[in-house]
This record gives C-alpha cells, structure tokens and sequence, in this order.
C-alpha cells in the first residue's frame, strides 16, 4: 500500500506530505484546486512522462517521493534487479530540472523510467478519468478482456504472444514466397551467378592457412641451393673442418675443467662455456637433418608456381586477398544456399501452410480462453449495472470472428442493453455518457477486484453519475477498500461520505502573491464542512450541514 506522498514544487503544489491509511480514501476540492495534480504526482513517480512544465514558477526542480510497503512480488523485484529492500519498503522517486532532465531513484539507488514502471505496475493500478472514452475503441476492449485473462492465468499472456509471434512468421513466409513469384527472374539470374562463383571456387578449393603455407614452400624451393650451401657451410665450420669450432670449444672445456680443479674460481667460467658446447651440438644435428630434407626439386617448384598462380589470380577476380578466398567461398556457398531455398516456391508454400497452421492452433487456444473470460466478464459486469440504477440491462462481451491478425481470429466488442426487452448493441452506438460512466466504473471495479495490486486509484471515474447511483458507488467503492487500499478523486458527496479517510484539496496564496495547492486532513466537524459544501455549492445552510451528517452517518 502506498504509505506516504511527498511533492516538492510540482505545478501549483510547493511542498506537500501525505500519509495514508488502509481502506477508502477520499480527495475533495472545487474545480481547478489541484486533485488531479496529486495523481499526477503520483504517476510522475510511478515512472510516468515529464517536463519542465511540470516544474513550479520559479523552482529549480520537481521532486516527488512514493513510499510503499512492499508486496511479495514486489520484493522479488527488487531482489532480481539488485535494489535494497532491507526497509522493508519501496520508496520510488522522481526529481525533474526547470531543464526538463530527469532522474529516477528506487530506495536511494539511482534507476530508470522504466525499472520504476515495471515497479509500479505491482504496486497500483490507476483508472483514469477518461477511462470511458478508451471503452469505446475496440482495441482498448481487447486489451481490457486479455488483462482480465492474465490476472487469473499469467500464462495467458504467453497465448497472446504467442500469437502475434505465429502471426509475424507466418506473414514473413507468405511474403517470401510473393516476392520470389514477382521477381522469379531476377532470382534466377542471381542463382546461375552464384553457382558459376561456388563451382569455381569449389574446383581451386582452396584450404584454410593454404595461402601461408605455400608461399612459405615457394620460397624454400626457389632459393633451395643457397640454403644448402650456407647449411653445409655453418656445418662444416662447425663439425667437419680441420680444426672445427665444436671441437675447439670441447678440448677447452677440458683444459679449463682441469685448471678449475686448481683454482675453483674458474668453475664459472667453465659453466657458462659447457651449455655453449651443448648448444652448438644440438645445432649440428639439427644442420644435418635441415640438409638432408631440402633438395633442389624444380618439379615440385614448377607446381608450386602454377598453384599460387592461381589462387592469386581468383583472388584477384573475386576483388579478396588470397588469404580470405576460403572464407569468401564459404559466404557465396551460404548464399546460394538461402537463394536455392527462397526459389524452392512448393518448399516455400509448404513451409508458409505450416506456419499459418501452427498461428491457428494458437489463435484457436486464445479463442477458447477469452471465450471463458468474455462470459465471465458479461455476466459479472451485467450484475454491476442492476446495482448502478440499470435494471434489467446486460452487458455482452463478443467475440466476432475476424481475418486473422496479430491479436488473434476475433475482435472483442463490448455491447449493451441499457434496458430489458432490447438486443444488446455496440457500447459507442447505445449508451448515453451517463451509462457509459456507469458501465465504466462497474468494469474498473470488477477488474480492480481481480487484480492482485494492493493501491487502486480512481481518479473522478464517477463523472457523469449522481442521485442515488452515486450512493451506490460510493459502497461499491468503500466495500473493495475492505480488501484493498483504494484513493478516489471525487466531486460527489454521495461517494465522499462513505471514506474512511478524506483529504480536502485547496487553492490558496503566499504572501509573493503566487497561487499554490493546499492539503488537508479532515477530521469529523471539518469533514461535514466538506461535504455540505459539496451538496450546496458555496453557501452552506444548517440545512445542508444536517443533510451532511446523515450522508456520514449512513
């Protein structure tokens, strides 16, 4: 439940702490006093949009605390994205600069819009005020339905998307196919050019490090003799002359080992000469293994030639170095392959038939679930309207079939009859702006009833409603603050009267001579002011006092 609301120089309001309690809470005032600026507030720090507009005159930032007490699935969140919740609270804040820059925090750590949305969207669930007028729009309805669908089934959610996903692979499919069948041509053209790419290149079928390694036994080859003759060279200064270097360095090595013995000081030079012998040894061996494995082979050199010849002339047709000529015939062969796939139009046209039968299978199961939604919402909704002053009229959730889209084989229409004895017609054609208000409230009450979010705000969805019906909304909304923590933005005194808590919000002037929002808390003498005024507009007489009592007592 939301536990405090703070706003600091956020349009008309300068600075403003509120705590609330459970159950139904209530905000009053006269026209433009600024209820709705609360609300907004509220939004602002639940993650919603912002400017500097937002900023008050003449204040260098809006700033804007929600403090809430934290709900299981709440709790996960913050745990899965690595937020403190050693409070055991939410605290979700929002500052935005006379710039219009904007930061987030989310208990003290700084976070983004959107983190503080998702947050949000567990934590409270908002009605607008103008939530009737999106009733209107058929998409908006889907959306409600699904949204009911989802809050008893999360896996409902994964219909809908899979869905829209079936829908975008079978369309991509369907569109494939189109433009191989308008540009066969074209295609084909570009087909018999890869094949001419790949088989030449399959033909040279040059290996990965081929390039590095030949050219390193062309080289070789070419210059073989003088790499004979300085092999044998250093060979024969080392092992094979009268008076070799090797046995030079041995004999010494034995006069020093000798001489060492007379003198130790000599041992280290003795030890830095006897890893030389043993070096110059291991490359004599190795001289004589290099010496019999290169042999002038002009053959063999011949062949080489030819070879780079032509990987560097294909490589050079190809517009590549001759190093990247594997990697370029893999690209070309993946290539034809995709096309061979695309110009396959009875492969195409079986894999299109699959997919669109993999999204009616989806959509069919999505179908079957908004069936059951559709009438459990009819039925719930049509219940509401006899307590809402609309006896004997129904409330019809269809599902007419459709073309198949994204959202699925229906579209969701909500229809009504305001009365018994008539068929039910579509919501914009039949209902006047009074029962639309109605039916409006009845819906956001049912779904609000389903939800799982603890704070449920109704900002002035009771416009349009009076006389008795108000009465009736007024529990209505004081029955779900029974098991919810419920805000509601009115002007009637009908729904006023039934809070549990109630906030008096009003216009007032600083000494600067500028216009700020005030808030109050009404006790129980401050209350009957309130809500006289509400029901006898500026004057208030005992009359309306006395009628005020009885609308606090009821």
């Amino acid at each position: 439940m939301l536990r405090t609301l703070t706003i600091r120089d956020f349009v008309i309001v300068d600075a403003i702490e509120l705590e609330f309690s459970n159950g139904f809470t209530v905000l009053t005032g006269e026209t433009g006093a600024g209820k709705s600026i609360l609300i907004d507030a509220l939004q602002l720090a639940l993650g919603g949009r912002g400017d500097a507009s937002m900023v008050r005159e003449g204040a260098a930032k809006a700033d804007i605390s929600a403090d809430f007490a934290l709900t299981p699935a709440a709790n996960v969140w913050l745990e899965q994205n690595e937020f403190d919740t050693d409070e055991g609270g939410a605290l979700l804040r929002r500052v935005i600069d006379n710039a219009g820059r904007s930061k987030s925090y989310i208990n003290g750590v700084a976070a983004t819009a959107s983190q503080l949305r998702e947050l949000g969207e567990l934590l409270v669930d908002i009605h607008g005020q103008h939530a009737h007028q999106s009733l209107l729009k058929l998409d908006a309805q889907r959306a409600l339905l699904d949204n009911q669908v989802a809050v008893r089934d999360p896996g409902a959610t994964a219909q809908v998307q899979e869905v829209a996903s079936a829908y975008k692979a079978w369309k991509a499919l369907a569109r494939q196919r189109e433009e191989f069948e308008t540009n066969a041509k074209n295609v084909l053209l570009e087909r018999e050019r890869l094949e001419w790419q790949v088989g030449e290149l399959d033909k040279l079928a040059v290996k990965p490090g081929e390039w590095a390694e030949i050219t390193n036994e062309h080289s070789r080859l070419s210059h073989a003799a003088s790499l004979i003759e300085g092999a044998q060279e250093a060979l024969t200064a080392l092992s094979e002359s009268e008076q070799p270097i090797l046995s030079q360095l041995s004999s010494l090595n034995q006069k020093l080992a000798k001489l060492a013995g007379v003198d130790a000081d000599l041992q280290a030079v003795l030890d830095c000469m006897e890893p030389a012998r043993i070096q110059l040894q291991e490359a004599v061996y190795a001289l004589n293994t290099y010496v019999d494995k290169v042999e002038l082979d002009p053959e063999r050199l011949s062949q080489v030639d030819a070879r780079m010849d032509a990987i560097h002339s294909t490589a050079r047709k190809f517009r590549v170095t001759p190093d990247e000529l594997p990697d370029e015939h893999a690209t070309l062969k993946a290539k034809l392959q995709q096309l061979a796939d695309a110009t396959d139009v009875e492969g195409l046209r079986k894999q299109e038939d699959k997919a669109k039968a993999a999204y009616m299978a989806a959509a069919q199961k999505l179908s079957a679930t908004r069936a059951q939604a559709a009438q459990r919402l009819s039925s719930q909704v049509s219940e509401a309207m006899q307590e809402l002053s609309m006896s004997g009229g129904r409330f019809v959730v269809a599902l007419n079939p459709c073309e198949p889209a994204a959202y699925g084989i229906e579209q969701v229409e909500f229809l009504v009859a305001g009365h018994a004895g008539v068929a039910p017609r579509p919501l914009a054609k039949v209902a006047s702006g009074g029962e639309l208000a109605r039916i409006s409230l009845a819906i956001s009450v049912i779904t609000a009833n389903a939800t799982t979010v603890p704070t449920l705000i109704f900002d002035e969805v009771d416009t349009g409603i009076g006389g008795g019906v108000a009465e009736v909304v007024g529990r209505l909304l004081k029955r779900l603050g029974q098991s919810r923590q419920v805000l509601c933005v009115t002007h009637l005194p009908q729904v006023a009267s039934q809070a549990n808590q109630h906030f008096q919000v009003a216009k007032d002037t600083t000494d600067g001579g500028k216009t700020v929002s005030r808030i109050d808390v009404l006790d129980n003498k401050a209350r009957v002011e309130e809500v006289a005024r509400m029901l006898g507009g500026i004057e208030i007489t005992e009359t309306t006092r006395k009628h005020a009592r009885e609308l606090l007592a009821s």
